[in-house]
C-alpha cells in the first residue's frame, strides 16, 4: 500500500495504535448489510469499532416537477421517498443525527468521507464541524459525462463535492501519500479528480431495465477514497449502502465492510453484486507499499546495476506491446518514449499505470514482470 502518513502523530503513534483495547473484529457485523434507519442501525455498532465511514447521504435535491429532455422523454431524477424531507430543519436534525453516530464509531485515528452536490454539501459541513470534525480536504469530482442542463437556465452541474475529515483538528489519520502520487503518474494527486459518473455496464439495471439506483457512485471514486486513505484489513462503514458500491470496491481492495441500507430492494441487489466480487490477490496488494517497508527505486537504477540492459525487450503479459530498454531507464515502444509507467498508461488509454508490474521480461524460459528485477535489486542493496 502507499506511504502512509500519520499526521501529527508523535514517534510511538503506531505502536499506541497496536496497544490500544480494540473492539474485536468478530464481534461486528463484517460484510453485512444492516436492514433499517442508518441511525438505528449505527446504534447497533460499538463505540470506536471502525476505521472509515463513507457516506453518501439523501442530498434533500428538492426537485419540483417532472424533468424532460429537449425531444420530450423524461430524465431518470431522484424522486424517491428517501430523498425527500419537509424542512431544512428536519434534514439538518437528520443530519446531525447520524453525524453524532459516525464520531461515535470511529476509532480516534478514522476518518469520515462524505459527498454531495450544492444542495446539501453546505449544510452538512456546518453540522460536521459544530459536531468537532475537522476537515481535511474538501475534493471536486469533476464529472467528465455530466447530465446537461436541459432547461438551459443555469450552467451545467457538473461536479460534486467530498469532504474529508479527521475527529478533531490534533487526530490522528491515515494518508497513503505514496499510494496516490503513484496512481497519479508520479504526480502529486490534487483536490480535483477527474471521473466519468457511473454508466454503462457499471451502471446496475434492475429486471425491468430501470437504474437499479438513481445516484450509483462510480467504483473508480470509491476506488480512490479508499486507496487513499485506508489499509488492507481495515473496516469500512457505509451508513448509505444504496447498492453497495463501497463493499464491492472494500472486497476487491482487501478492505472490511459493513453496510447500512433500509430499501430491501436496494439490499438485495447489493448482495447480489458483491457476491460477484472477486479480491485482488495479495500479489496486486503487496504492490501498494509504504515508502519504509518497500524503498522506492528508479527504474534507471535497475538499468544501470545490469539487472535489465539496455536492449531488453519488454513486453505486456498479453504481448500486445513490445518495448526496448534504453541507456537512460526510459523505454521505447514505437513512437512512445518515457518512463515505464509513463508508456503503459499512454498504450493502454488508461489513467495510470505501473510499470513494475505491466511489463515483462524474459528470463529462465518465463516472463517475469520488472518487479523480479526490482526486487533483485533491493537484495543487492541490502546486502
Amino acid at each position: 500500500m502507499g506511504e502512509l502518513t500519520k499526521v501529527r502523530a508523535a514517534p510511538a503513534a503506531k505502536a499506541k495504535r497496536a496497544t490500544r483495547p480494540a473492539v474485536r473484529k468478530e464481534d461486528l457485523p463484517l460484510g453485512q448489510i444492516i436492514p433499517g434507519d442508518c441511525v438505528e442501525a449505527m446504534r447497533k455498532l460499538p463505540d470506536a469499532s471502525v476505521d472509515l465511514v463513507f457516506a453518501d447521504p439523501p442530498y434533500n435535491l428538492q426537485l419540483g416537477g417532472d424533468l424532460n429532455r429537449p425531444d420530450g422523454s423524461h430524465v431518470d431524477a431522484v424522486t424517491d421517498d428517501w430523498d425527500h424531507f419537509d424542512s431544512f430543519a428536519l434534514y439538518d436534525q437528520f443530519t446531525r443525527d447520524w453525524l453524532i453516530e459516525a464520531r461515535r464509531v470511529l476509532k480516534p485515528d478514522g476518518a469520515l468521507w462524505v459527498i454531495g452536490s450544492y444542495h446539501n454539501i453546505y449544510r452538512v459541513g456546518a453540522i460536521l464541524q459544530d459536531l468537532g470534525f475537522w476537515i481535511l480536504n474538501d475534493i471536486v469530482w469533476r464529472k467528465t459525462n455530466p447530465m446537461p442542463n436541459f432547461r438551459g437556465t443555469r450552467f451545467t452541474n457538473a461536479h460534486e463535492t467530498l469532504l474529508w475529515c479527521s475527529l478533531g483538528e490534533k487526530a490522528k489519520y491515515h494518508f497513503n501519500y505514496r499510494a496516490m502520487k503513484t496512481l497519479n503518474d508520479e504526480l502529486q494527486m490534487r483536490s480535483d479528480w477527474v471521473l466519468p459518473i457511473c454508466s454503462g455496464g457499471e451502471r446496475l439495471k434492475d429486471d425491468d431495465g430501470h437504474k437499479a439506483h438513481p445516484t450509483q457512485k462510480p467504483e473508480s471514486l470509491l476506488y480512490r477514497v479508499l486507496l487513499a486513505t485506508t489499509e488492507a484489513g481495515d473496516v469500512v462503514l457505509d451508513p448509505f449502502f444504496g447498492t453497495g458500491t463501497t463493499g464491492a470496491v472494500a472486497k476487491r481492495l482487501g478492505r472490511e465492510w459493513i453496510g447500512c441500507e433500509r430499501e430491501s430492494a436496494y439490499r438485495e441487489v447489493a448482495k447480489k453484486r458483491i457476491e460477484k466480487e472477486l479480491p485482488l490477490d495479495e500479489s496486486a496488494l503487496r504492490t501498494m507499499q509504504s515508502r519504509k517497508s518497500q524503498p522506492r527505486v528508479a527504474f534507471g537504477a535497475v538499468v544501470e546495476s545490469g539487472l535489465l540492459k539496455p536492449g531488453t525487450p519488454l513486453f505486456d503479459k498479453k504481448r500486445r506491446w513490445k518495448a526496448v530498454v534504453r541507456a537512460d531507464g526510459s523505454i521505447e515502444c514505437g513512437k512512445e518514449v518515457g518512463s515505464i509507467h509513463h508508456v503503459g498508461k499512454t498504450l493502454q488509454d488508461a489513467p495510470s499505470c505501473n510499470g513494475w508490474t505491466f511489463w515483462h521480461y524474459e528470463a529462465d524460459g518465463e516472463m517475469k514482470p520488472v518487479d523480479a528485477a526490482r526486487q533483485l535489486y533491493l537484495l543487492a542493496v541490502e546486502d
